[in-house]
């Protein structure tokens, strides 16, 4: 049976009298993404810097593919591939240039015109990455990322603030590196991200680990397992109606509303992962 790619235990890291990762512990397997959704401030990208080998842990160890992430931080750093939420591309070279500079650092040869075509960067490949948007700049850090093949992907709010496209263009990329058996883990505020792409997710608050499970488990865990029902009545009235689903009755009731009048529309009352969250913790996800 092959190892998780990442295994961390009691996780702890301190900025001062602030402990911003708070014991955690957590395992990603291959293949696996794995999303961490909070608040800002809540650990998130702390915890991707400790598991990069990019800040040591005040307490408690992790190992990314079988190595200890503060013994063997630079074999570790040879099979990842990193993307921040802040850009960090080098803006006066095109982003060819740029791949080309990390492939050679990588000692890599990579198909950088395919991979720029992946992106959706094909026929600006030759623009000074200064001119880039916002946008653009993101998804050429993905491919960045990877690049070299990496075996695990850490990707730290990869999609904040873009456009449909751009983030459906990195979605895709995400989910066939997954496909190939990279692991994944990302940071995000957005649930409905996480509900799309990860295969589970974790929420941290205040250092902490609350929940962790798959976006499925978690919905029926907390949320309501009830139909909500719009019937149009004989006069025009329009009422909503909600259904238990525990029971044998939630049949006859709809059967009874039916004969009532026109079925407008029919929901089920599952929790959305915002709303898990809140319950959890009692504060949203961006605040």
């Amino acid at each position: 049976m092959a190892q998780p790619a990442i295994v961390a235990e009691d996780l702890t890291y301190r900025y001062g009298d602030l402990t911003a990762v708070d014991h955690i512990s957590f395992q990603v397997e291959e293949g696996e993404i794995i999303g961490m959704l909070g608040p800002n401030g809540a650990g998130k990208t702390t915890t991707v810097m400790m598991l990069t080998g990019q800040i040591r842990p005040a307490e408690g160890r992790a190992r990314v593919l079988g190595m200890d992430i503060v013994k063997e931080t630079k074999q570790i750093q040879r099979h990842i591939g990193v993307t921040f939420e802040t850009t960090n591309l080098y803006e006066q070279l095109n982003a060819v240039e740029n791949l080309q500079l990390f492939a050679r650092l990588y000692g890599v040869r990579a198909d950088i015109r395919d991979l720029l075509e992946k992106v959706g960067l094909a026929g600006r490949e030759k623009e000074r990455v200064a001119n880039y948007s916002k946008g653009m700049k993101q998804r050429l850090m993905v491919a960045r990322a990877m690049l070299h093949n990496p075996r695990i992907l850490f990707l730290d709010e990869p999609t904040h603030g873009l456009d449909p496209v751009s983030s459906r263009t990195i979605h895709t990329l995400i989910q066939e590196a997954a496909e190939r058996g990279t692991a994944v883990f990302l940071t995000t505020h957005d649930m409905m991200e996480a509900d799309k792409l990860c295969h589970r997710v974790a929420f941290i608050n205040q250092g902490k680990i609350v929940a962790l499970d798959t976006p499925a488990a978690l919905k029926l865990r907390y949320g309501k397992r009830a139909l909500r029902v719009e019937v149009e009545a004989p006069d025009g009235r329009v009422t909503t109606h909600e259904i238990p689903l525990d029971g044998s009755d939630g049949i006859q009731e709809l059967a009874m509303l039916a004969q009532r009048g026109r079925i407008l529309t029919v929901h089920s009352e599952e929790a959305t992962l915002e709303d898990i969250f809140i319950q959890l913790t009692g504060r949203g996800l961006v605040g």
